[in-house]
């Protein structure tokens, strides 16, 4: 199953009616690719895509929870978009992809003044994003083609880390990017939380460092959904659709419970399930909906990380749960400075070296971690 669970470090796109594969659909013990699903309780039942579609694009905001590195979520993504822009003109799309200094960028971007290369390096996407830019490319694109607004939601990582390390008080109001007080987030949030922060060791397991942990996750909600209120303030007719990882979407805890805080209050949370995942996760109140997507068949390898560049080679900013990179024991922090006995010298030198990877085979690395070297192998699964 997909629907991962929240992390600090960051938190596709098919069409309504059928799935991305030319491959017949099999059913599953959840459904088939191309159905969309509600959660309720009891279970879960089949809803109806013309009627869903027509009630969400009523909304104000409609979030679309990603995995980051699956390319059915941007592939549904941008076909959800698509259908919602055909039924709502007046639509502006939000990214958490994008702290809000980048936003001259992005409206240079939709203006049609950039290209593709310009616009990824004025962004320094491998830097401050590090995903897999063509899987994003299609939803910037069609941005562009229909001069769409695009929202840059975030903010620096750096404020979220320095609410983590100190509580939002003790950041000076200088440096909070003009952002207000999140509101508190709700306790079953809470509790997700702090099953998130027992997996990260790296910290203080302490309440007083998770009460910082959960305040640097509300301080990450709250920046989207002001960037999305500010945005309906000027125009106050729109839809935004917002595309952002899941764990800030799951049960309307994260941004949206930080929409309604600033007076937002019509909010529709989508997300998806791979088909052939089962539905015992999907319990009522997780989202408006849920699309089901077809397990990846043919994506290029991934190791499942997020990067980020420093000196002599790429950080580890964040690492997927049951990925090939915690399967070998790689953490949040620690330095690649080699991959298959070659320096690595960027995220994109990273990703080239992976994609590379065939099926069943063992990528050696070369990592600092703590002042130490040490030898990591990822051993990608035989098939895909």
């Amino acid at each position: 199953m997909r629907l991962p669970a929240l992390v600090l470090c960051a938190l596709t796109l098919l069409p309504v009616t059928g799935c991305a594969s030319e491959a017949a659909p099999q059913a599953t013990a959840c459904g088939r690719p191309g159905v969309w699903l509600s959660p309720a309780d009891g279970g879960v039942r089949a809803a109806n895509a013309t009627e869903l579609l027509t009630r969400l694009a009523g909304q104000q905001v409609v979030l679309l929870g990603e995995t980051h590195d699956s390319a059915e979520d941007h592939r549904w993504q941008l076909h959800t978009l698509a259908q919602l822009h055909a039924l709502r003109p007046d639509i502006a799309i939000g990214f958490e992809m994008f702290p809000r200094r980048l936003q001259p960028v992005l409206d240079r971007w939709v203006a049609g003044e950039l290209s593709e290369a310009e616009f990824l390096r004025q962004t320094d996407w491998d830097r401050v994003w590090g995903y897999d830019a063509r899987m994003y490319m299609p939803l910037f694109h069609y941005a562009r083609m229909n001069r769409l607004p695009m929202l840059a939601l975030n903010v620096e990582r750096g404020l979220v880390s320095a609410v983590d390390a100190k509580g939002w008080d003790a950041v000076p109001a200088a440096e909070r990017e003009g952002l207000s007080r999140p509101a508190a987030p709700p306790p079953p949030y809470v509790e997700e939380l702090r099953r998130v922060f027992a997996h990260h060791p790296e910290k203080r397991q302490d309440e007083a460092a998770f009460a910082r942990f959960v305040e640097a996750q509300a301080t990450w909600d709250r920046a989207m959904a002001q960037a999305i209120a500010a945005h309906l303030q000027r125009q106050p007719d729109a839809l935004v659709v917002g595309i952002m990882g899941s764990g800030h979407v799951r049960f309307g805890h994260g941004v949206a419970h930080q929409l309604k805080d600033l007076g937002v209050t019509r909010v529709a949370n989508l997300m998806t399930l791979e088909a052939d995942g089962r539905c015992e996760g999907l319990t009522a109140g997780l989202a408006d909906a849920i699309y089901l997507v077809r397990a990846p068949q043919s994506d290029p390898p991934r190791l499942g990380i997020a990067m980020e560049s420093v000196a002599g080679g790429i950080r580890v900013a964040q690492v997927t749960a049951g990925s090939v990179a915690e399967q070998a024991g790689l953490r949040v922090g620690d330095v690649v400075a080699e991959a298959a006995g070659v320096a690595v010298r960027s995220p994109l030198a990273m990703r080239q070296t992976i994609e590379r990877q065939a099926p069943g085979t063992w990528l050696p690395l070369k990592v600092r971690r703590d002042g130490q070297e040490l030898e990591i192998v990822a051993r990608f699964p035989p098939t895909r």
